[in-house]
């Protein structure tokens, strides 16, 4: 299984990193989680330089994919020449986007009659093209999921863990990164905020 987290100049670290870090607590060698980016490097919105794992391209492969957010999300919208590499496909994978990753989803037009998640700063952009937006931190539906708030990126690691691997394994991620004598609270509240969207059985191979 392959996730690709897309990742853009000027991205939030957050949003990024937190899947990324949660997403590799799954450790079979089947198992790969890479950033993707049209760049070898992209720095965040605070000055953090990574470097890419995969080009964007190889992203339209990927089994799952998380569209990161971040400062200069409305200016790849506007990028036909970008937008144009990004050929996702939920009929084949999982698509996410995590805050204003949402703008993207919507512009490759993954939203089409769905509500989404997103942050606060982002909500009018989607709400101007006619997106319904929730005040939730999550939302899936079939295989398209959304999410709003930096810290909502551990219900998307989790969700694509539990689609793929089985709620145990992504209940055993959440245990891992949760504080320290919160844990059993933690992983309650965070498999509850994704459980009811779970209906279909866990894509295995």
């Amino acid at each position: 299984m392959h996730i690709a987290i897309l990742t853009f100049e000027g991205y939030n670290e957050l949003d990024s990193l937190i899947a990324f870090g949660v997403l590799n607590r799954i450790r079979n060698s089947d198992w790969r989680v890479s950033i993707a980016s049209p760049t070898p490097r992209v720095g965040s919105g605070g000055g953090l330089v990574v470097e890419s794992h995969i080009p964007l391209d190889e992203a339209n492969a990927a089994d799952a994919v998380i569209v990161g957010s971040g400062r200069r999300t409305r200016e790849l919208v506007a990028d036909q020449a970008l937008m144009s590499r990004l050929q996702l496909d939920p009929e084949r994978q999982l698509v996410c986007g995590q805050c204003s990753g949402s703008l993207v989803l919507g512009k490759l037009g993954l939203l089409a009659g769905l509500p989404a998640c997103t942050d606060s700063v982002t909500r009018p952009r989607l709400e101007e093209a006619g997106v319904e937006v929730l005040e939730q931190p999550f939302f899936a539906k079939d295989n398209v999921a959304t999410a709003g708030g930096c810290l909502s990126s551990v219900y998307l690691a989790g969700w694509i863990i539990a689609r793929l691997r089985g709620i145990e394994a992504a209940t055993s991620a959440l245990h891992y990164v949760a504080p320290v004598g919160e844990k059993t609270d933690f992983v309650r509240h965070a498999m509850g905020v994704i459980a009811p969207y779970l209906h279909k059985a866990p894509v295995t191979t």
